[in-house]
């Protein structure tokens, strides 16, 4: 079952920088009480990186992989006035408003696919969820999956649906069979390639994809550089979705030549 919203959580601590990247996550506290790492608006590519968190994340969710908690997370004008590093303080100040947080699973483990297993079937599901979403950041360099309670989990979606960085000519984007599938982290461990693509073009449709492109918050799609208005851009997102569902097999297909290269 898709979310119809997500809940909405106010930030009152800042706590730590992760530095990951040049998009400075950071770990804070909410009003609830729960700690969650934050993607930020004013980061590097902005509110385009936190809707392919939230597409990638809630879609994964949907086919029933592991993904903690998304929220939204409200910033404060006063926040961060007293923060000494002066790029963050940067940073939250151009973050007012509407960010995103993912809870945060306290003690959990970065996966190595040198010491970490992977059983065949869960490693298919991601693999054909990457090359879905055009997930280009989970490498053996930067797995983006942790380990927590003996369970995998997915973080990370931010690299995903890079179309929309240049947002010219999407329809040719939507139907790459994506090539940098071969990178993937768990590309040699995914022997189900096939079962799991049946299992999910018939879990996914357009009702699926639609309920989750509405998640994308209006002010999420108010961009500076485009005439766009935010129900165009959200349309974008949800015709590139369909159509590349449409042509699955094209995917499919590339992420298992890539695996036959491999082994």
């Amino acid at each position: 079952m898709v979310q119809t919203t997500l809940r909405t959580v106010n930030v009152m601590r800042y706590i730590t920088p992760l530095r990951e990247g040049g998009s400075l996550p950071a770990l804070a506290e909410a009003d609830d009480d729960f700690k969650y790492v934050l993607k930020f608006r004013g980061a590097g590519h902005g509110v385009k990186a936190l809707i392919a968190e939230l597409l990638g994340g809630e879609i994964a969710r949907y086919l029933g992989l592991s993904v903690p908690e998304l929220v939204f997370a409200t910033l404060d004008e006063a926040f961060g006035r007293t923060e000494a590093d002066e790029e963050i303080q940067d940073l939250l100040k151009f973050s007012q408003g509407l960010n995103l947080g993912l809870h945060y699973l306290s003690g959990a483990i970065t996966y190595d696919a040198a010491v970490n297993d992977c059983e065949a079937l869960l490693a298919s599901k991601i693999v054909w969820l990457d090359a879905f979403i055009t997930n280009v950041d989970r490498t053996f360099r930067n797995t983006n999956l942790l380990i927590w309670h003996k369970e995998l989990w997915l973080i990370d979606h931010g690299a995903s649906f890079y179309f929309h960085h240049a947002w010219n000519n999407w329809e040719a984007s939507a139907v790459t069979s994506f090539a940098l599938i071969k990178d993937h982290v768990l590309l040699p461990k995914a022997t189900k390639l096939e079962e799991v693509h049946q299992e999910f073009t018939s879990r996914l449709n357009e009702k699926v994809l639609r309920e989750i492109v509405a998640l994308i918050p209006e002010d999420w799609l108010l961009w500076d550089d485009h005439t766009l208005s935010p129900e165009a851009i959200r349309n974008v997102y949800f015709q590139f979705l369909t159509t590349r569902l449409q042509h699955a097999d094209l995917f499919l297909k590339q992420a298992q030549d890539a695996r036959k290269i491999l082994i």
